[in-house]
């Protein structure tokens, strides 16, 4: 395969180190201002509803956006949607800074600040997964989505969420421009990816047509269809747990807000263990039963957050779920762009993350009510419980499929 810019990608060139370094400056500024967000609104309400609600009005866009997002992805150049979206995510956090220094900002401000936010990480997401087999062959997607699983866990675990949460507790305000500051810095990277990376078209055709192509092949795919119906059951269960970490964090296990950010570090240790452990994992088990393994390990530490709700089990079942949640995602994304047409990837991948994450809106919801009406451990409990019941059909499907599953990376 020959990358946009004419060379070899049979190998990590300098254009995936140059993606790689604007992707680290993305998750170190998502980390800041993800972290910062639900402290912000805890800072306002104590309201399990409301602050899980900040939840689905990030993930909101991918139901309503994501299969256009991922269109546009693959009829314009893909650097050029990553330098906009960057930008616009820089502009967003400045407006809310100067809402916060003005005394004006309040719950449902947030909600539209994390909807517009959510709007820009559907196209951009879109576009880095999309652009990253125009860069590197098809052999190496394991090691390159490990690189990139990597620095997203160091930058959404070490770097930006402790310190978010440490600039948080000095000014409510500071987080927010380093937020900015990191957007506009990896706008300025993403310049520095040489090449043109439009996705060849034959012919012709109209946004609507793209769209039902991409769903089409989805839905026509003996792996994939079901391989996405219980990816989005999974992290519609999980958000039931991930939209009240705050709440769990400051009134559960009763930390400050700058130690509540440091529960992300075990979450980072997590993340780069599971990243380090899919190519042992894979070369000793096979890639079916690597699979299986990956999307086992989060529930059952969900069930331990809410059987067990002290420091030291939150500790450990963070940094499992860690462990579990990097797994799957590189496991699972090199199993896509391995069997998705290069020409199809933006709006395959987009259909795939509008099922995948267009449910996370209603678990947050769920989640919340849960948690109002019970406990939030309790919320933790059930989303645990609920993901296991999914993960059961989960492996079946894995394992009547092992041989097109293997085969995909013949080719």
């Amino acid at each position: 395969m020959v990358n946009p810019t004419g060379k070899s990608a049979s190998t990590l060139d300098r254009s995936f180190w140059k993606l790689f370094s604007a992707s680290a400056a993305v998750n170190c500024a998502d980390g800041i201002s993800k972290t910062s967000l639900p402290l912000l609104a805890a800072s306002l309400t104590g309201n399990p509803v409301l602050i899980s609600s900040l939840t689905a009005f990030a993930f909101l866009p991918w139901l309503l956006f994501g299969l256009p997002g991922g269109a546009l992805v693959d009829r314009l150049d893909r650097r050029r949607v990553m330098l906009s979206a960057n930008i616009m995510r820089a502009v967003l956090l400045i407006v809310l800074v100067l809402l916060t220094v003005a005394g004006d900002i309040s719950i449902p401000l947030l909600y539209v600040i994390a909807f517009a936010l959510g709007l820009c990480q559907v196209v951009y997401d879109s576009a880095v997964r999309a652009i990253l087999p125009q860069v590197i062959d098809r052999q190496n997607l394991d090691k390159a989505n490990s690189w990139l699983t990597v620095e997203e866990t160091v930058g959404s675990s070490f770097v930006g969420p402790p310190g978010g949460a440490a600039l948080f507790s000095w000014s409510r305000v500071v987080p927010f421009v380093g937020g900015a500051i990191g957007f506009a810095l990896a706008a300025l990277l993403v310049l520095a990816v040489p090449g043109r990376f439009r996705a060849e078209r034959t012919a012709p055709t109209t946004l609507r047509a793209d769209i039902r192509e991409g769903v089409s092949w989805l839905w026509r795919h003996p792996v994939l269809r079901e391989l996405t119906i219980f990816s989005g059951l999974i992290a519609g269960f999980m958000a039931m747990a991930t939209s009240l970490i705050v709440l769990y964090a400051l009134n559960t296990l009763h930390l400050s807000s700058w130690l509540y950010g440091l529960l992300f570090i075990p979450m980072g240790i997590g993340g780069i263990a599971g990243s380090a452990m899919v190519g042992p994992l894979v070369s000793r088990l096979g890639r079916p039963r690597a699979i299986n393994v990956a999307v086992a390990i989060a529930p059952v530490m969900c069930v331990l957050l809410g059987t067990v709700p002290n420091l030291w089990a939150a500790g450990v079942s963070f940094f499992g779920i860690a462990v579990g949640i990097t797994m799957w995602n590189v496991l699972s994304m090199s199993l896509r762009q391995a069997m998705i047409p290069p020409e199809l990837l933006g709006r395959v991948l987009s259909a795939h993350r509008v099922v995948l994450w267009g449910g996370i809106p209603l678990g947050a919801l769920i989640g919340g009510t849960v948690a109002d009406l019970t406990s939030v451990p309790t919320a933790f409990l059930v989303s645990g419980l609920a993901q296991l019941a999914v993960v059961v059909m989960m492996c079946r499907l894995v394992n009547r499929s092992r041989q097109l599953i293997v085969d995909s990376y013949k080719s």
